[in-house]
């Protein structure tokens, strides 16, 4: 090659890099970067809450639109399962024999809803419907809030007021006593073999958070039954420790495949209380001030899944969301980690790196560089139904726009089901229908709970790994398909699910639509 030749090639190099930096500047200016890379596996969460009064004495109709309006909007943004509270203060949102009807359902505590209803029966068939998971949400030892002046006379604080003590204008049910731990176990045994859930989730609730100048009026039970410990510090956080565990055991000894979830304060520690455990965070501490070991439940596999909430931005001076992704990550990885997310903090805050939008892009590269992160909960989902910042529209058009699986819990089960068999394509009444017959399975561990079909066109390869082919994850037997004139050529492939998202082989069929 001539001298003249080569210097032309490096001519064109040179162009070729310039044209693509122009190219990149470009996509930066006009935001058109290629969409991020969903998993096919994500625990994709929305909190709803009732304790903020949104619900309280609307009545049953209006409260089921409002739920109806919620989820579907959910469901468009990709959430597969949501976290509902059910107990805020003792109470119930559902029919119980052991507490009273919750005044956040009907605007008085012990008063049925009227049309009468039940509120967890029914999101549990429509959360379902939507293919969503449902996880009833509790708050264990909190007996009355601050907004609450009238409790039942059925109400835990008013059969036995020795068992509570107050603080800060809420009635706390006593972690020291036995007798509550049990209490509260009995009312999640109910709620877990009465009801078709699949988790039961608890909060940051634990001691209360500290007020100023009021010390926890405990120390007369600690002198009573220290247990051996000296310090009352170590001894509070052992009265939780065995709460916990003893939950999780009466959880899944009703049922083994319900996940037994906790959502905690976002800091463990700081790193000046504990300079080897600790994040480089100064705020309030689970282990110091909510007296909540949640490494602890972690690392013995007491809890099933974590949630910490870390509703700060990133940049924050006291509680760094960068951080603190990070600190999780690193410690708390032998069970299923999930983020909380604050969307209005999200949308509220600007990317340190690129100041003209909002922080939603730079958390999900967090995210995505955090492997033991398996998932997101939103906090809350009326926030992300209200779409600000266009929140919601970019879970639905690029981080979430494909259906997810849930995290795998090996610790439960990890044996996957048979396949689906006997795939036929045909009429129904009301259109063309694939449908399978359910695999063969005994016991929870083996049977097919639910199934995935993938869509694929002749000339691709079979990829189940690949969401964007998920086309529905039913839990009936059939899927409705969209048959045009029979010129269409498709392969479908429907795997089973069992309880724990284990998923089977798949069955493949042909089909013209």
């Amino acid at each position: 090659m001539t001298k003249r030749k080569i210097k032309h090639m490096r001519q064109i190099r040179e162009g070729m890099k310039v044209l693509s930096l122009i190219v990149l500047f470009m996509a930066v200016s006009m935001g058109t970067f290629a969409k991020s890379q969903p998993s096919k596996r994500e625990f994709r969460g929305a909190w709803i809450q009732c304790v903020n009064g949104q619900f309280q004495g609307i009545g049953t109709q209006q409260m089921q639109q409002t739920l109806r309006y919620q989820l579907d909007e959910l469901q468009k943004d990709g959430v597969n399962a949501i976290i509902f509270q059910v107990r805020p203060e003792c109470d119930a949102l559902y029919p119980s024999k052991l507490e009273p009807w919750s005044k956040f359902l009907s605007g008085r505590q012990g008063q049925a809803p009227s049309p009468y209803w039940d509120p967890l029966q029914w999101m549990i068939e429509e959360c379902h419907k939507r293919g969503m998971e449902l996880h009833a949400w509790i708050n264990p030892y909190r007996a009355k809030t601050k907004t609450t002046n009238q409790l039942a006379n059925n109400h835990i604080a008013v059969q036995h007021p020795e068992r509570v003590f107050s603080y800060d204008g809420q009635y706390i049910l006593n972690p020291a006593l036995r007798e509550n731990r049990e209490y509260i176990c009995q009312v999640v045994n109910d709620i877990v073999t009465r009801y078709d859930v699949d988790g039961l989730h608890i909060d940051d609730y634990f001691y209360p958070y500290p007020a100023a100048g009021q010390p926890i009026p405990d120390q007369r039970n600690f002198q009573q039954d220290p247990r051996g410990f000296s310090n009352i510090n170590d001894w509070r956080r052992d009265n939780v420790d065995v709460f916990v565990k003893e939950l999780g055991e009466t959880i899944h000894k009703a049922k083994p495949w319900v996940k037994f979830g906790v959502s905690p304060f976002g800091i463990y520690r700081n790193q000046k209380t504990d300079p080897r455990n600790g994040s480089r965070t100064n705020g309030l501490q689970n282990y110091d001030d909510l007296y909540a070991d949640v490494l602890k439940w972690v690392n013995n596999g007491w809890v099933d899944y974590c949630v910490p909430q870390l509703y700060w931005e990133i940049g924050n001076r006291a509680a760094d969301y960068k951080e603190l992704i990070g600190w999780w990550n690193r410690n708390a990885g032998k069970r299923p980690l999930y983020i909380g997310e604050d969307v209005l903090r999200t949308v509220k805050f600007a990317d340190p790196q690129n100041p003209s939008i909002h922080q939603l892009a730079a958390k999900r590269r967090l995210h995505q560089q955090s492997a033991n992160v398996n998932g997101t909960v939103l906090w809350y989902a009326k926030s992300a139904v209200d779409n600000p910042g266009n929140y919601g529209t970019l879970l639905r058009t690029d981080y979430w726009r494909y259906p997810a699986l849930q995290p795998l819990m090996p610790f439960i089960d990890s044996d996957a089901p048979k396949h689906p068999k006997r795939l036929k394509a045909k009429w129904e009444r009301d259109g063309y229908y694939l449908t399978w017959k359910a695999p063969k399975g005994k016991g929870w561990q083996d049977e097919a709970y639910r199934y995935v079909v993938y869509q694929f066109t002749p000339d691709e390869p079979l990829n189940t790994d690949d969401p964007s082919k998920i086309i529905a994850m039913p839990y009936d037997n059939k899927v409705r398909l969209n048959y045009k004139d029979g010129s269409r050529k498709y392969v479908y492939v429907v795997t089973a699910l069992d309880r724990m998202s284990n998923e089977s082989a798949g069955k493949k069929k042909k089909v013209k639509l």
